[in-house]
């Protein structure tokens, strides 16, 4: 399962799941991210770009395959 990079007190760590912005912003629905195998966490309001880049590299080399 795919799990996004979370910063708290300037250590970085594995986080629970993607928030709703970071899969629109890349263009994926809630729904579609168990079928993918994506990590999704209704409580994180916050979008981050390394996260957001983080799903558009997956979601290529998902595509190809």
């Amino acid at each position: 399962m795919l799990r996004p990079i979370v910063v708290l007190k300037n250590v970085k760590r594995e986080g629970r799941g993607f928030s709703k912005g970071e899969l629109k912003a890349v263009g994926i629905s809630v729904r579609e991210t168990k079928k993918l195998g994506i990590a999704y966490d209704k409580r994180r309001k916050s979008t981050k770009e390394e996260n957001i880049k983080l799903l558009k590299e997956f979601l290529t080399k998902a595509r190809k395959n």
